[in-house]
């Protein structure tokens, strides 16, 4: 049976205090929309439709670089009239098997819980999940007769003193075939205390018309909570990473701190890494065994091969660490960095479209840009290549086991050859070949007897 999920994300959310729509505010580096269509993707032969309304161009552009955006349709909600009446926007588009109601601030929602739903679900059947919270206030209660079986879903401002007792609540989330769903939708009423038309009304349909409906929570209540406000954002956030934490620790990733360690994105994970506090990694990153990261690094969209190092206060960004090799600390290495085996960038220095082989020493105080630089070679403190000339950018070559000294600026394009030497203070601005000595510097001075100036007194 095929299989349509609609996920509602037309709304506006004034209690978030932004212009940006609320399905677009992220967790863990991604929208909320984007975690629920993800979750969608993941269910088999999914189609997704996402109904859209307030800033609706933004949500949509948002999702265009989806995994499966092929199977990925979008449709409008241009008046706020219910629940009900945003998944009517979608009808057109549903085929003849099952369908599936998601919400797009709902963002941790399990492909698990929805699969045990799904399987609910045929001509005779219908499912819904539910949650049972302590302080159900604001919920709509799951009403039952004497034999349990649901008869209907009643919202919180309509329901009576007797209802509001129930702990039971609705999710939103449920699930029936498209024919129950074409069926009920049509005959849904405004006639409520918000004028709205609620989805749940065809709970009771279902009842009225046979259909049993079949009720399942979710593994942990968190899954099912919803984001209004910047506080359940932010809290959502932590239940989001704690559960990241936990996966990796599983792993048998060492975390100093679970609750000090974000992950936005994916990690590849090898064995016996040590991940200190206050460390974030973004995008897609690899970290295979015997990896070491220090408190607050950031490390987006890299690989860190066997043994590498990062040490405290390190910013990598689209880098590959070769095996026990390591940086920091305070290093920044921006994209198109590859470190090789046992290379070595220190503290305060900076690369960027530069290729280190094995074994490159740059201690401190460096920056190397658009640079190739063979094994074996040690970069002084307070080097730069000069790669700009304020339109184009060039590079700078130096060969194996050159030694550079301090306070180097190599202007290029430039290239210096296997076994060289510059000399400390030098501006280099042409070749210079294997195994010479290069100076390139003013010639010292010295005056005898040199007086400082003095100030003059004040009158």
């Amino acid at each position: 049976m095929s299989l349509d999920v609609v996920i509602l994300a037309a709304g506006q959310g004034t209690r978030m205090r932004s212009k940006t729509p609320k399905v677009l505010h992220p967790l863990a580096g991604r929208p909320l929309v984007r975690h629920v269509v993800d979750t969608a993707l993941s269910l088999d032969d999914a189609r997704v439709h996402v109904v859209i309304g307030h800033g609706g161009d933004s949500v949509r552009s948002s999702l265009e670089t989806v995994t499966g955006a092929t199977n990925l349709s979008f449709c409008e909600q241009t008046e706020q009239k219910g629940t009900g009446h945003a998944v009517a926007q979608s009808l057109e588009g549903l085929g003849d098997g099952k369908v599936l109601v998601l919400y797009g601030d709902v963002p941790l929602i399990q492909t698990k819980t929805l699969q045990t739903l799904l399987d609910h679900v045929d001509d005779e059947h219908m499912a819904l999940l539910t949650v049972t919270l302590d302080d159900p206030t604001g919920y709509g209660r799951i009403v039952r007769d004497d034999k349990r079986a649901v008869t209907a879903i009643v919202e919180h401002k309509d329901a009576d003193a007797a209802q509001r007792y129930i702990r039971e609540c609705n999710t939103g989330i449920m699930a029936m075939t498209s024919a129950q769903l074409k069926r009920w939708l049509p005959a849904l009423s405004a006639d409520n205390a918000q004028g709205e038309y609620y989805l749940t009304d065809v709970i009771a349909m279902a009842a009225a018309d046979g259909v049993e409906v079949d009720a399942s929570q979710p593994s942990s209540p968190v899954e099912v909570e919803g984001v209004n406000d910047r506080r359940q954002l932010a809290a959502l956030e932590r239940a989001y990473q704690r559960r990241q934490a936990e996966h990796l620790m599983s792993a048998g990733v060492g975390l100093a701190d679970p609750a000090r360690f974000d992950l936005r994105g994916d990690v590849t994970v090898g064995r016996d890494i040590q991940v200190d506090v206050n460390v974030i990694l973004e995008g897609q990153v690899t970290l295979e065994d015997d990896v070491i990261i220090g408190p607050n690094c950031v490390i987006k969209d890299s690989v860190l091969r066997r043994g590498a190092v990062v040490k405290a206060n390190s910013h990598l960004d689209g880098v590959e660490m070769g095996e026990e090799s390591d940086c920091g600390p305070f290093a920044r290495l921006r994209p198109g960095t590859r470190l090789g085996a046992r290379a070595h960038v220190g503290n305060f220095v900076e690369t960027k479209n530069a290729n280190l082989a094995d074994g490159v020493k740059a201690g401190h105080l460096t920056y190397l840009g658009d640079a190739e630089i063979g094994a074996g070679t040690n970069i002084g403190a307070g080097t730069i290549t000069c790669n700009y000339d304020g339109a184009n950018k060039h590079r700078t070559r130096i060969g194996e086991n050159v030694f550079v000294g301090s306070n180097t600026a190599l202007v290029a394009p430039v290239t210096v050859g296997h076994g060289a030497t510059i000399a400390a203070g030098s501006t280099i601005t042409r070749e210079v070949a294997e195994s010479d000595l290069a100076i390139a510097r003013s010639r010292q001075t010295a005056k005898s007897g040199w007086q400082r100036p003095v100030k003059t007194p004040k009158s």
